[in-house]
């Protein structure tokens, strides 16, 4: 199937209050605009300086997220055009990304990584950490970000039981936390093999890609 007729297979099966981002990453310009042309605006990119080239050649209606771990020193090559960064999972992180959106006047919106996975290659803070910044007074006093949810991946694994706890632990954890966060609207949670499950378990915002784009070719 063509990349415009994936999109529309999976739109049929997202609720209207469900984001779909776009996940881009190692896929060309032509590809994008394919997407973009069949009426998808929300892209995302593991790689700032890839997704800094493609805001350059395409459309400047897109909404570019940034998905993937971040590296501090690299936020000042987005900082003009992110609109969202899912993946936070430290402090030290913030501080950079509210100083590179202070230069260009703006407000950055970020999502927390919550770690749910057992497997010790995943990212993330644990429930305390992000309270931790949530109550901080050096976070509440900058200006220039704007943290408006969580961010979780489950497990890489055909346990769906598992999948769908690890979930839970997120959609749990984001009530719990919203309440003191009136702002909190996203939990981003879901990709091309379990999105469908992360709706059922409260996700807001699905990490689509090779379900729309197909196979990466990573050697490329």
């Amino acid at each position: 199937m063509s990349i415009s007729n994936n999109l529309i297979t999976i739109q049929k099966n997202i609720p209207e209050h469900v984001t779909l981002v776009a996940v881009s990453k190692t896929k060309p310009v032509t590809d994008i605009l394919e997407a973009y042309n069949a009426g998808q605006r929300v892209f995302g990119e593991n790689k700032i300086q890839e997704m800094a080239a493609k805001y350059d050649d395409l459309p400047k209606d897109i909404s570019w997220h940034m998905i993937g771990h971040l590296q501090s020193n690299k936020v000042k090559y987005m900082a003009h055009f992110v609109n969202l960064i899912h993946g936070v999972d430290s402090f030290t992180t913030l501080i950079e990304i509210n100083k590179q959106a202070k230069k260009h006047n703006r407000v950055i919106h970020c999502l927390l990584q919550l770690k749910i996975a057992q497997e010790d290659s995943k990212f993330g803070l644990s429930k305390e950490e992000v309270k931790n910044i949530l109550n901080s007074y050096d976070y509440k006093n900058m200006e220039n970000i704007k943290v408006v949810g969580l961010m979780g991946m489950a497990s890489f694994v055909d346990d769906e039981n598992q999948i769908k706890k690890e979930f839970k632990i997120l959609t749990s954890f984001y009530e719990e936390t919203k309440i003191h966060q009136p702002q909190f609207n996203i939990i981003s949670m879901g990709m091309s093999g379990d999105y469908e499950l992360a709706i059922a378990e409260g996700s807001t915002m699905v990490r689509v890609g090779s379900a729309i784009f197909g196979n990466r070719n990573y050697a490329v």
